[in-house]
This record gives C-alpha cells, structure tokens and sequence, in this order.
C-alpha cells in the first residue's frame, strides 16, 4: 500500500495484532426476479463501504419499520431482551395470513430435493410468509411439530460430511465449514444447496426454529458482519496459523530458506494444486519487506477466498429472508446460540469430565480454586453456561455421548 509519494505506508499494512476485515456483501438484482445476486469481498473494518445501512423498510415498503437509533439501543441489551427484539421485529416484517401462505408438501424418502425444489421456487416474499408442511402419505396437522421435524431433518442432511458440501473442522469435530472441494461432491448444483441452506437457515432464525449444525465461527461472524482478525485463522487452520506467526520472528536470511513464494498449496480430491494469492504470486518471493502483505493475502484466502463462492450464496439465502441491518444487534456467539439453541449441558458429566493440569494438576477437582469455579459455574443459568462452553471450546454444542468425546479448541479430547 502506497502513499501519494509512491513510498510505502506502513499506517495501512497488515499489523498481525490489530488488523480487522469485515466482509462486505453487495446486493445486486438478478435475472430471475425471486433471487437477487450479490459481491462478495473481505475489506478492512475501517472501511467506509463495509457499513451496513440500519434502515429497514415495513412490509407495505414506504415507512421505516427500523431505525439507526433502534439498532443502538437494542446492541446494548441482554442476550434474552436482544432475543425479544429481534423476534417481534420479524413478526412485523412476517406477511399476513389472509396475503397468502405457503404450503410445504414432501415426500419423506426424498426430502431433501423435494425441499430444496420447493424452498428455491419462492420469492423472497413468499419466504417471510406462515409455512405449513405435509409429508406426503402421512396423516398429520402442522401444528408446530411437523415444523420442527422438517428444519431439524433437512440441516442434518445437508450439514452431513458424507454429502460433501460440508465437512468437519480439523480443530473441533463438533464444528463443521463449507468444503472448499463441493464443486467436485455435487458438480452440477452445489451453489444451489449453500442457497439453499441459506434460505432455511433464514427462515428457521425467522420463524423460532433451530437448525442442526454448529459452524466454524468465522461464519456467523460472516453473517453478523463481526470483525475477523489474525488470531481466527488458528480456528480455521491452525498449522498455517502457527506457520505464519513463526514467519514474524524470522530475519532476513531465515526467511530466505523458506523459499516461499505467494501461493498455497490444496488438495483436492488427492490432487495437490497450487494457488496464487495475489495475480503473478508464483513468481513473487516472500521476504521481510513484503512478509505483511503476505500474511494479509493468507488470511483472506483462508478466512473467505477458498470458499467465497460457496459463502457467497449462503449469505445471499440467508439475507433473503433475514434483514441484514437487524443481525447486527448480536455478536457471533449469541447468533449460534439464536441459531442452534441453548443446550441441555449436564455439569456432573462437565465436572466427571474435565482435566486439570499445572498447580491444579496434583490436587485436582479438590483444589480450593476449583471447587470454587464450580461453585460460580452452578449458579449460571443456561445462557452463561452456554457462553463459558463457547470460550472453552469454541461451540456451545454439546457431543450426543457428552462431555467424554468433547473437543477442546485445541482439536483434543
């Protein structure tokens, strides 16, 4: 980056400790007239372009149904109150019953093409419509369980590894992110299934539903619009993370052996393939003078250019449905737990469970220090339970076999 001179700013490099993106989504109509299409790109959260527009108009499109100064006040609320907010505003934005209604009829044994045939046929105003579901050839009225059934059968079909449009972070089992090789698991629709996904994901928030997987972080903080910075990247890969932070104490001659260059190396389908960072990377050796924008090329690739076109579409199902503006009220951990629900945690099986190590080592659960962490611990409700579960291990999901199989952020049981 250069200034009016022509010399280097080093104000507007890449600082390791600081530096912070947001993604930027730029909505453009498309030719089908029930789908809009849409930029995606990964900017510095000082930019200007990065701002999302707090205005939301009312169903009739004329009166502001959201203001800035709503937005401001809702930020600051509880979880619960921010919680209470965010679903009367989608009550508002939700269309009548006597404008029409949509009735959902699948068949079981193919449920998820069925859905996605259905889902992806509506307008977006058809999408904030009362949805009513039929699994054909069974007898039943949709009075909230048929509801929950399809969002919970659905998310789980698609968040399944084995049909390669997601699959399990290396560092947490419990998470899951967007395969950067689905093109090649689904090859003539993948992009569909991330809208797809989206719009349910969208409606399951929109209607009180919870859906079946828990993602990386870096993704809800991609839906909320949260900063991204350099330490997320040891989420998303912890052995490059470590790479590049072993990079920043190397001098000028160390770096030299590295022989790096501007690329990334990817494996797909057990084919290697070599991957530019920037336009003529391969041809362009890393060294201490340009270490920054290395660094800062790695982190947008890894944080969104492996999977953009993938992220791309979830994040335009997701907005066909969810006004952008009013997301903003929570921080990516409070959407996940919005998303997936608080869950049931057994602090017996949390306690039986957890390991000790340093001073506590010797002693274990009958140090002073300990017994009293659970003493704070059992006078949390579920939603602080929730959040230290978070910080723990990065979801606040819970293993189906309990807190035995839990992974910790360090990808260990």
């Amino acid at each position: 980056r250069m200034d009016d001179g022509g010399n280097v700013d080093t104000n507007k490099r890449f600082d390791a400790k600081n530096a912070a993106y947001v993604r930027k989504l730029e909505f453009v109509e498309g030719h089908d007239p029930r789908m809009r299409t849409g930029i995606l790109s990964l900017v510095t959260a000082n930019d200007p372009d990065a701002v999302v527009d707090s205005r939301i108009k009312g169903p009739d499109g004329r009166s502001d149904l959201v203001s800035y100064a709503d937005i401001a006040d809702a930020q600051v609320m509880s979880f619960e109150d921010k919680t209470d907010w965010f679903q009367r505003k989608c009550a508002e934005l939700c269309v009548e019953w006597n404008e029409g209604h949509m009735r959902m009829n699948v068949r079981r044994e193919f449920l998820l093409s069925d859905s996605m045939e259905a889902v992806m046929s509506l307008s977006r105003k058809d999408l904030r419509k009362v949805w009513r579901f039929e699994f054909i050839g069974e007898a039943g009225i949709d009075a909230g369980g048929l509801a929950r059934e399809w969002f919970q059968l659905v998310t789980e079909e698609i968040f399944d590894p084995d049909m390669g449009l997601w699959k399990s972070c290396a560092t947490n089992q419990m998470l899951m992110e967007i395969n950067p090789a689905s093109e090649f698991c689904c090859p003539e629709d993948h992009l569909i299934y991330f809208r797809f996904l989206g719009r349910v994901m969208g409606k399951a928030l929109f209607d009180r539903q919870l859906v079946a997987g828990h993602m990386i972080p870096t993704l809800y903080k991609h839906m909320c619009g949260w900063p991204c910075q350099f330490a997320d990247l040891e989420q998303v890969d912890e052995e490059v993370y470590e790479n590049l932070k072993k990079l920043l104490e190397m001098n000028p001659e160390e770096m030299e052996y590295c022989c790096l260059d501007f690329t990334v190396t990817e494996e797909v389908m057990d084919v290697k393939q070599e991957i530019e960072l920037v336009p003529g990377g391969k041809d362009m050796d890393v060294t201490c003078d340009n270490l920054p924008e290395y660094m800062e090329a790695t982190l947008q690739y890894k944080m969104m250019g492996r999977v953009k076109p993938q992220l791309n579409e979830l994040l335009l199902g997701f907005f066909d449905v969810i006004p952008e503006p009013i997301l903003t009220i929570f921080d990516f951990q409070e959407l996940e737990l919005l998303m997936c629900g608080l869950p049931e945690i057994d602090l017996d099986d949390w306690r039986d469970n957890t390991e000790y190590a340093g001073e506590f080592d010797r002693v274990g659960s009958n140090h002073d220090t300990v017994l009293w962490f659970w003493e704070v611990v059992e006078e949390f409700d579920h939603e602080m339970r929730a959040r230290l579960l978070q910080f723990v291990t990065g979801t606040s999901g819970v293993p189906a076999r309990g807190f035995a199989v839990l992974q910790g952020n360090d990808g260990n049981v």
